[in-house]
């Protein structure tokens, strides 16, 4: 069995200083495209924006190849901040799937050549529609840059392949183009935290968004509380029962008082024994960490890492007791 680490199994001698000279060769010929690329960027951009901005339906996004890959990326992006999309596989859209586009919409097309076959070939339906287009190539005189309402300048001077050959530093550009897209769209859209939340519900951003402490909070029968004359037995059965491992303190009208933790009783221990038929008053905190139901769960979060405690007592603007959120709670909901 040929050894992977021998010189033959890493390309005829290949060593370790041609491979490190060609992954930074490859880095920086991609920076040098993006920095050409940034530099180039102008009215034809603004215009391509303020067309998809107009835009009444959806961006269909669409390309062939390596294209196509980053063309579903795009698509990704901007329907994942404000800017409905979808992508079109060029092939499939001569065989049916041009049905997806609709008069409303806007077709944004990649090819690095501009003569992609299989997107010239939709382009006669596409205008025949009234769809207005926008292209991303690399030669301005191609037909697909040609056949364009816009046309967005992605060249680059030479692929980072050795070769010149398999898509690089051209993919990367398409890439950082349609990026650039999304951000601007992104912006002008006013589009914020939030809206990005829904349209993320299911990631851990997503959570950190939108869950706030009402969704996690134990609250009602689940919520561990006793009164300042409760025996400290009664109370160590409350906190037992609850799982909260602390009980908050209340008075008469549900106003809170303060806190009792399973610390507080194993120090209360170490003072004196005979402690259990001792009224809580003379154990409990009177200074409670305490958060709002309507605050993010990720606010509580940053609360409980900030003082290093496990529990944050939830109360309403009159103080009253409503809940309690755990460290626990936060790490379950996918939030910690």
């Amino acid at each position: 069995m040929q050894n992977m680490n021998s010189p033959s199994a890493l390309g005829g001698g290949c060593n370790g200083g041609l491979l490190l000279e060609t992954g930074q060769e490859t880095l920086r010929l991609e920076i040098e495209a993006l920095v050409s690329l940034a530099d180039r960027l102008g009215p034809d951009f603004v215009q391509a924006c303020e067309l998809l901005l107009r835009c009444p339906g959806r961006i269909v996004v669409s390309g062939m190849g390596k294209s196509g890959i980053i063309a579903k990326k795009i698509a990704s992006t901007l329907a994942s901040t404000g800017s409905p999309a979808l992508f079109l596989h060029p092939a499939e859209g001569s065989h049916g799937d041009l049905g997806m586009l609709t008069r409303q919409d806007i077709l944004l097309a990649l090819s690095n050549s501009g003569e992609t076959g299989e997107l010239l070939a939709i382009l006669p339906a596409v205008k025949r529609m009234g769809v207005p287009l926008v292209a991303m190539t690399g030669n301005l005189r191609s037909t697909l840059a040609r056949m364009a309402d816009v046309h967005l300048d992605c060249r680059v001077e030479r692929e980072a392949c050795p070769l010149n050959l398999a898509p690089t530093a051209s993919t990367t550009t398409a890439l950082a183009m349609g990026d650039a897209l999304a951000m601007a769209l992104l912006r002008a859209r006013g589009f914020s935290a939030d809206d990005f939340a829904f349209s993320h519900p299911g990631g851990s951003l997503g959570k950190r968004l939108l869950l706030r402490v009402r969704d996690l909070m134990h609250a009602g029968d689940r919520l561990p509380q006793v009164r300042p004359e409760t025996l400290l037995h009664e109370a160590v059965l409350e906190m037992s029962g609850k799982g909260l491992g602390m009980t908050a303190v209340v008075d008469m009208e549900n106003r809170l008082l303060g806190i009792f933790t399973d610390g507080d009783l194993r120090r209360a221990f170490s003072q004196r024994q005979e402690i259990w038929s001792l009224p809580m008053e003379q154990f409990y905190h009177h200074q409670a960490r305490t958060i709002t139901a309507d605050a993010l769960a990720a606010v509580a979060l940053a609360q409980m890492e900030e003082h290093r405690i496990g529990v944050l007592l939830v109360t309403d603007q009159e103080n009253h007791l409503v809940g309690a959120i755990s460290m626990h709670d936060l790490l379950q909901a996918g939030i910690a």
